[in-house]
């Protein structure tokens, strides 16, 4: 690009053209003017170059374009200064021609060199600047350029993502598509679907249609059902009023029944003969033969000696009779058939008493309590009062049972209910209230209200039940056990109340003290279960034979006194006599059905309702 610098000298005007210089001025002046005009229009040009290199408002360009721009820009400058350089040396020319110019005009033309060394001089001046904001631009350019570079690298990482999400979105596209093709699919089938479906619904609301027709049938109907259930209500409770006078009459004639059959029944139980007693001898077993019209009746064939000399035996038989005679295939559950009707008594607010008698390994403690797989006459009776009473409830009824568990042992009583350490230590006694109630003082009463709490109590109380080693059996139980239910009844829509007691007892074994080998301590239980045996015997025996307010010895043993109500004529008794099928046995099995024959013959007084 040409400066100043390199201008040509100023060359000397010869004499020989000095002459010129008194020519006419015109030319010059014309010659300023258009070098103001130049210089006027490169001022003007050179402020559009600042202002598009300083970054005025326009339209936005790329770096390419306006680096280009700013190339263009500079090669017109440097033309421009080429015309510049050479209009000077037009002028010099110029000023060469005009030597024969007056010497007015050399002053002028002095002056005139001095404005063009001054404008040269502005000039350069203004290169410089350009040449400065020339380079400020290019620095600023260049770190444009940078920047630019930077950002295009930017680019260039983005373009690549993008075509990478492109990929993957043009992927996601596909598999949309083949979505949107097997939606369609579904689509259709659903629409084939829905097609068949508003067919079946038009068939449906047809069917629904005359169904409307049916249920205004339907509804005709039921109101006339309404009114006949009203009616049926009504009569209902009319039944239920009649049920309400024919369950009092079905207690008074089940008592008057009860009343018929006697108040003391006697019922004899055979158990079965164990395989390890019998063996291969059959003799061991005592022919036994169980018969009538209402199994009452039992013959029983002794052999005894006719002849002490030559030892010859002959057939002995003894025939007894009782209210039912059980043989060993008897199952517990036909023997609780023969009692219900007595536990029934029982809720029906009746004092009833089932003991059973027999000799040690007789099965009366099977007979009452059962095992396991078959249970007894206790666990069936509270079940069949729970049965009743949830029967009763219907008709009114609602029922209370409380439960006691004790033992009398040598004329001492335990509760079998009570802690374990404080069995014996504890005394016990027995209490008769006018109103014909008994109650043992400080024993554990337990809320019965539900059968598996009947379980639980038979089964704690076994453990505690006093048992010692006989001749006649290993566990012979050497206490007399009485279970005793308590049961309340009242009824809301009658204000009808009812109390009445359970008493199932095991007495100890029956045997006489010479065959039970007893010696010691087992002596001393054996002749205290013999003298309340005796002293029961006694009992009934006068109870049999007394007058109306005769004497009964019923505080010569506790068993008999805490038994005084359930022994009297205001309660129902029922005694169950087992017996062994061993001929062994046959003496003490003679002296049971004897004992038993003459409780059977006994009658006493008619039962009364024990109301609370």
């Amino acid at each position: 690009m040409p400066n100043s610098s390199s201008l040509p000298a100023r060359r000397p005007i010869p004499a020989s053209k000095t002459a010129t210089l008194s020519a006419p001025r015109k030319p010059m002046l014309s010659l300023n003017n258009n070098t103001k005009r130049k210089h006027a229009s490169d001022d003007d040009n050179n402020k559009k170059k600042r202002q598009a290199v300083s970054g005025l408002p326009g339209p936005r360009k790329t770096l390419r374009e306006r680096i280009d721009d700013l190339t263009e820009r500079t090669g017109e400058q440097t033309g421009k200064i080429e015309d510049t350089q050479k209009l000077t040396n037009e002028l010099e020319s110029t000023l060469g021609t005009t030597a024969s110019a007056t010497k007015e005009a050399k002053d002028k033309v002095y002056e005139l060199e001095a404005t063009v060394k001054a404008k040269g001089n502005h000039h350069k001046l203004a290169l410089q600047q350009l040449r400065s904001k020339h380079m400020q631009q290019n620095r600023h350019l260049e770190t444009s350029n940078q920047q630019f570079e930077r950002q295009l690298g930017g680019m260039d990482a983005e373009i690549t993502e993008t075509r990478l999400k492109t990929t993957q979105l043009l992927k996601d596209w596909e598999a949309k598509a083949n979505a949107i093709s097997d939606l369609q699919a579904t689509l259709n089938k659903m629409l084939a679907t829905r097609t068949d479906k508003e067919k079946k619904l038009t068939a449906s609301t047809k069917k629904i249609e005359e169904t409307d027709s049916t249920l205004m049938e339907r509804q005709r109907k039921l109101e006339s059902l309404k009114e006949t259930i009203g009616a049926l209500r009504k009569r209902r409770f009319d039944i239920d009023s009649e049920l309400l006078h024919e369950e009092k009459l079905r207690r008074k004639m089940h008592n008057t029944l009860q009343e018929l059959k006697g108040n003391i029944r006697v019922f004899c139980r055979m158990r079965p003969a164990l395989s390890s007693e019998v063996g291969d001898d059959k003799s061991a077993v005592v022919a036994t033969r169980f018969h009538g019209d209402h199994h009452d009746k039992m013959d029983l064939t002794e052999n005894v000696i006719v002849s002490n000399v030559t030892g010859k035996r002959a057939a002995k038989q003894h025939r007894f009779q009782f209210d039912k005679a059980f043989g060993p295939d008897t199952t517990q559950t036909a023997c609780f058939e023969e009692i219900s009707q007595l536990v029934q008594s029982a809720l029906d607010g009746y004092h009833v008493c089932i003991f059973a008698y027999g000799q040690t390994g007789s099965g009366k403690t099977y007979t009452m309590q059962g095992d396991k797989q078959d249970a007894g006459m206790i666990p069936r009776a509270v079940h069949q009062i729970y049965d009743v009473a949830t029967q009763l409830n219907e008709r009114g009824w609602h029922y209370d049972m409380h439960g006691q568990f004790l033992e009398i042992y040598n004329e001492t009583i335990h509760d079998l209910l009570g802690n374990v350490s404080d069995y014996g230590k504890i005394k016990h006694d027995i209490r008769h209230e006018k109103n014909g109630k008994t109650t043992v003082t400080d024993m554990t009463i337990v809320h019965l209200d539900s059968p598996a709490k009947v379980k639980m109590m038979l089964r704690k109380a076994s453990q505690q039940r006093a048992t010692g080693a006989t001749l006649l059996n290993e566990r012979s139980s050497r206490s007399h056990s009485v279970f005793i239910l308590r049961i309340s009844g009242h009824n809301t829509k009658t204000n009808e109340r009812t109390s009445g007691v359970l008493n199932l007892i095991d007495l100890a074994g029956s045997e006489r003290l010479a065959l039970s080998g007893s010696t010691g301590d087992r002596l001393t239980e054996t002749k205290a279960i013999n003298k309340s045996l005796s002293c029961l015997g006694d009992v009934i025996h006068a109870l049999a034979s007394n007058k109306e307010g005769g004497y009964i010895p019923y505080r010569n043993s506790k068993l008999t006194y805490l038994l005084q109500n359930s022994l009297g004529g205001n309660s129902k008794t029922l005694m169950f006599v087992n017996i062994s099928p061993l001929t062994e046995h046959i003496g003490e099995t003679l002296c049971s059905l004897r004992f038993a024959s003459k409780v059977n013959s006994c009658r006493i007084g008619t039962a009364r309702k024990m109301a609370s």
